[in-house]
């Protein structure tokens, strides 16, 4: 980080799904990277996804929340020690702000390429194309490949969805600790031979990292830090 770099503010947040979803862009300019961690299991559904996708009674006897994010994507079982989840913000003057909302995400998934290169973790490849749907990827977020996401042997390891708003471009990653997608489809409402089907192609589609969730905010940190958002 150069002598005219002013960083990132690094915040450590614990708390619920729901709150955190409800955080607003801060103004102000500055470069933010919020680490969540949250204190109980959550569904989290993307943006244009209908709640009617969820069986209620699943969840609550789970004991799971029910949480809409504002960005896009599929959905994500959020739950304590199953996921790595980091927003990144910059601020629309920021040297990372790209106008191209397909392209904006490749440096995040840059970042986290090499995070995961640190802790051990090597042939991690951000995907540079467009969307690459697969038949569950518009209901399970893990199903599919959206351009800056990160994939070890074929296999996708890093989710990333964005938010961008007249304060800046919020990008929310998570890292999978633990896949086991059959524990999100029994919160759907989904015919049992349609969940047994889209377990069985999820179940190759994503995996878990091989890393304690401290190292890999570390590592990602350290790789922010170093990130020339040229």
């Amino acid at each position: 980080m150069g002598d005219d770099d002013p960083g990132w503010i690094v915040e450590h947040l614990t708390g619920t799904a729901a709150s955190f979803h409800g955080r607003e862009l801060p103004a102000g300019g500055a470069r933010r990277v919020w680490v969540h961690a949250v204190t109980g299991p959550a569904l989290v559904l993307g943006s244009t996804q209908s709640p009617d996708l969820v069986d209620p009674e699943a969840a609550a006897r789970a004991g799971v929340e029910v949480v809409r994010r504002r960005s896009g994507g599929g959905a994500v079982l959020v739950e304590p020690g199953g996921v790595v989840w980091v927003d990144v913000v910059v601020p629309p003057h920021d040297g990372r702000w790209d106008d191209d909302v397909g392209r904006a995400t490749h440096w995040v998934g840059d970042a986290w390429a090499r995070a995961l290169a640190a802790c051990g973790i090597a042939g991690a490849t951000v995907h540079r194309g467009g969307m690459a749907p697969t038949p569950w990827s518009r209901l399970v977020c893990f199903g599919g490949m959206g351009p800056g996401e990160v994939a070890v042997g074929g296999r996708k390891v890093v989710g990333i969805a964005q938010r961008r708003t007249r304060d800046g471009a919020r990008f929310q990653t998570a890292v999978l600790l633990r896949w086991e997608p059959e524990r999100l489809l029994a919160l759907l409402r989904l015919p049992a031979d349609d969940a047994a089907r889209a377990a069985d192609d999820l179940a190759a589609r994503a995996a878990p990292v091989a890393a304690s969730a401290s190292a890999l905010v570390t590592a990602l940190l350290d790789a922010l830090d170093h990130e020339s958002g040229g």
